[in-house]
This record gives C-alpha cells, structure tokens and sequence, in this order.
C-alpha cells in the first residue's frame, strides 16, 4: 500500500513538474457533479450484500498546468439506500487528482486518478419498528475511514469559453485492508465553469 502511495505521489509531481517546464499556468475550472451509478460488495462483519443505486453530489476545482494537463481537488459525498426503511451506507470521500485532456472541436475528452480518502458511515436497521419512536433491536451502525485511488474517463462539451457540461465514470477502489467499501461504477453529470 505505500509503494501505491508513493507511485500516485510521484506521479502527481511529474505531471505538476511536466506542465510548469513550459512555464503556462492556462487558466483553471471548476463546478458541480451529480451522480448515480451501481454498487455492491458484502459487509462481512454482519454478512450483509449491499447493492443499489448510489445518489449523491460534490465538485472539483482544478488548475490548467500546460497544454493538456490539469491538477486539482474533487470531493463528493454519496449514498446508497438500502433495505426500504432508512438505512443506507453514506460515502464522503476526496482528494488530488491529476488529469490529461484533449480538446477535439466541441468536445474535450479527458482520463485521469484521483488519490486520497475518506469516510463509510453504514446504519443498516434489520427489522421494522413496530410503532413511531419505538428501539429496533436489530440495528448496525459502523463509521469506518479509507484510502481510496479513484481512476476516471470523462468528456466535456464545451457550450462556451467559460462553460462545459461534463460527463464522467469512475471507479471507486479503497486500498484499506479492512472491510472494503460496496464498489461499482459512478457516472457523474454536471456543469464546469472555465477560466
């Protein structure tokens, strides 16, 4: 797990270092993303399968280093409901990523890694209460921090200058050793504003 923390370190300088020998700093981007997607994974710990439809939201903020190559900061937060009465397993993660793009017309495809972590806080209610306000025996809660690299792909339509809308699919992927997270793909939609 440090080597995969070093590597994602010393890539990030790389690419930083790659950009800055042309000496342009091209502007910078941000804005909103929404997201669904599909996850699932078993929470060994109660032998429970969580799977479904994550919802959730967050953004990103990135400079422009040289003629391809952007660095920044994305967090989100994303929750998957389960079972039909409340529980769910809520995700806040974030980090660095660093990116390539190309800009082809109206459209500017990009790829890239985001490395950092975050937070799994899961409320899993196994039985229904059988009146308002009334304990559940049943009930699991776990808040559980990890490590994550998030690889993505996405491509941006450029409305205007100052404006894309972006499409985007990653992989959330925890490096922790311990309970791992429910995983799957998440596509993201949502508008960038350029500088």
């Amino acid at each position: 797990m440090k080597r995969l923390i070093l590597t994602a370190i010393c890539l990030l300088i790389f690419l930083s270092a790659s950009a800055q020998e042309k000496k342009r700093l091209r502007g910078f981007d941000g804005g909103m993303m929404v997201h669904t997607g599909y996850l699932q994974g078993n929470l060994d710990a109660i032998d429970y399968t969580a799977k479904g439809a994550p919802l959730g939201i967050g953004g990103v903020i990135r400079l422009h280093l040289g003629e391809h190559f952007r660095i920044g900061s994305e967090g989100y937060v994303s929750t998957l409901n389960q079972r039909g009465n409340g529980s769910y397993l809520k995700y806040g993660w974030g980090g660095l990523l660093a990116d390539y793009y190309k800009v082809i017309g109206r459209f500017q495809p990009y790829a890239g890694l985001t490395f950092g972590g975050g937070a799994m806080t899961t409320l899993l209610m196994i039985e229904k209460p059988v009146s308002p306000w009334a304990p559940i025996d049943d009930t699991h809660y776990h808040k559980q921090g990890f490590m994550a690299i998030d690889p993505f792909v996405g491509c941006d339509f450029i409305v205007s200058g100052s404006m894309h809308l972006t499409l985007k699919v990653d992989y959330l992927c925890a490096l922790s050793e311990s309970e791992l997270l429910p995983h799957g793909p998440r596509i993201y939609f949502g508008f960038l504003f350029y500088h």
